[in-house]
């Protein structure tokens, strides 16, 4: 099979295409033919050695994927040979097969293509969990999403309204701004990029609470980091919740003395270690998503394709912030 490897620590450019033998599912494995890999920021650190977890080389990026049961491990019952699957792996969706724990995958609902459903789970279900049991979202508050045009953002947007939370999506472009109203922002503000200085992180600031309105943001969902975090900070409500997802424009310095000042709570959010700690409240959170999906109430947004051979340019995009919506790699 065909596989875009990760040889040595480096940016896209150090992944490369090799020929490795088919892998064999073991006990409680599934063998899955990927037809389709999502791309999300971790694939950018996990080949640049700076995530969380460090798999030895070589090996494939990819943590997203869908395809077809090609054949079961020992003790498999729950899939048969020719199931369209999806799950989130960690990594190694970016090669033509792959053995995966049985736990991992949901069946595909008929009727979905491979792409959505490689574009699913992850962004989703790392914001149900955000919104819900993190930040409490409750129908009537204001949320405010910043980076609100990309895979978790859009998701943050859809599930916001589906949970009856007013939605104001912070974004850095107008094409961006019409994505996110497009998902059902209820209102968009489109911010300049950083770095900022204190003039500017002031000027944001008050960008913010204009957006949000006099009594603040309930919930900040912050999937971007960087300058943009203490500029959010200060437009957050009395006892808001300000959410940590993830730091493409770095890791912030928040001034603590503007949670004591607001009542506020910093929030980490780390679906992985969530859905690994407590599997049956994922896994509740899982139907919940499968569910509004059927009801058309969420809807992964895959904007461009690619080939295998062009999963770096895919990651590349995805280091650069200019995804919209989701990246995907088709087979």
């Amino acid at each position: 099979m065909k596989a875009l490897l990760s040889q040595a620590p480096g940016g896209p450019e150090t992944l490369s295409i090799a020929e490795l033998p088919d892998p064999v599912p073991g006990k409680g494995q599934v063998l899955v033919s990927v037809r389709a890999c999502a791309i999300n920021y971790p694939d950018v650190l996990i080949i640049e050695d700076r995530y969380q977890f460090k798999p030895p080389r070589p090996f494939a990026p990819g943590g997203e994927i869908a395809g077809t049961v090609e054949a079961l491990g020992e003790g498999v019952t729950q899939f048969a040979v020719g199931d369209h699957v999806l799950g989130v792996i960690g990594h190694g969706g970016l090669a033509g097969k792959v053995a995966v724990d049985a736990a991992r995958l949901y069946p595909l609902p008929e009727g979905r293509s491979f792409a959505e459903g490689a574009a699913l789970l992850l962004t989703y279900a790392t914001t149900i969990h955000a919104l819900r049991d993190r930040g409490h979202l409750q129908a009537g508050e204001t949320l405010l999403i910043l980076g609100a045009a990309g895979g978790v953002g859009l998701a943050a947007i859809e599930l916001g309204k589906a949970f009856g939370a007013r939605v104001v999506a912070a974004v850095s472009s107008e094409e961006k701004a019409e994505a996110a109203r497009t998902a059902g922002a209820d209102e968009t503000l489109v911010y300049p990029r950083a770095p900022f200085d204190k003039e500017q992180s002031k000027a944001l600031s008050e960008a913010f609470k204009a957006a949000v309105g006099p009594k603040g943001a309930d919930v900040i969902y912050d999937p971007v980091g960087g300058d943009y975090a203490e500029p959010a900070l200060r437009a957050i409500g009395w006892e808001g919740r300000y959410l940590v997802v993830g730091f493409p424009a770095g890791i912030p310095k928040l001034a603590l003395n503007l949670t004591l000042l607001k009542s506020c709570d910093v929030c980490g959010v780390f679906w992985g270690a969530f859905a690994a700690r407590d599997p049956k409240a994922n896994q509740a959170h899982v139907e919940h998503l499968f569910k509004l999906w059927g009801e058309g109430r969420i809807a992964p947004r895959v904007t461009e394709t690619f080939a295998l051979e062009d999963g770096g340019k895919a990651i590349a995009r995805m280091a650069a912030r200019q995804a919209i919506g989701k990246l995907v790699v088709t087979f």
